[in-house]
């Protein structure tokens, strides 16, 4: 079974090929909004599943899909990414100091079958001056990341005072849990 992954995202590929697997990169523009009655924990999940059914016409027997989505949580409300700089010096001052989750829903699909599962880390930020949170946002540019930051970029080295959980959830793809779901599901 060959693997395509959904996905334009830098980070999931690159995750991907550290575990040694190949793809091939197929991608469909999907709509990522959801009904609001789902409980933010599944949001991820949902998002994940949508945009492997938006791309499983294109499957062949021989293969199966692999599409994820991140998410941020802060007090029960779902930090996306973020639309212009305001919104996400908004989203950084209002994870300053305080704990947060993040949940990478993944959604591997055949034309036979398919798996749906969601990982959550919990990341905690220090106190974050405003100084800080400009340079980040002017520097890093972090409008295409859930919750307005990168763990893996600049902010993440020295903002994050603790991580509960998997730091590659956080980045895009729970590795451990994907490796073991792919080879379960080929």
């Amino acid at each position: 079974m060959r693997l395509i992954l959904g996905s334009k995202s830098p980070r999931r590929q690159e995750l991907l090929r550290s575990m040694g697997i190949e793809f091939e990169i197929r991608t469909e523009d999907t709509d990522e909004s959801f009904p609001i009655e789902i409980p933010p924990k599944d949001v991820a999940g949902y998002l994940a599943r949508k945009k492997a059914l938006a791309l499983s016409a294109t499957l062949r027997s021989d293969e199966f899909i692999l599409c994820a989505d991140t998410i941020v949580i802060l007090e029960d409300k779902i930090l996306g990414k973020p639309a212009d700089k305001t919104e996400a010096s908004h989203m950084l001052n209002m994870l300053s100091g305080k704990q947060h989750e993040v949940i990478t829903g993944v959604c591997l699909m055949s034309l036979k079958k398919e798996h749906v599962f969601s990982v959550t880390t919990r990341v905690t930020f220090c106190d974050l001056h405003p100084e800080t949170i400009e340079y980040y946002i002017e520097n890093y540019k972090p409008l295409d990341k859930a919750g307005a930051y990168g763990i893996q970029e600049w902010i993440g080295s020295i903002a994050v005072s603790r991580i509960d959980g998997s730091y590659f959830n956080v980045v895009g793809l729970p590795t451990h849990e994907t490796y073991r779901a792919i080879q379960a599901f080929k």
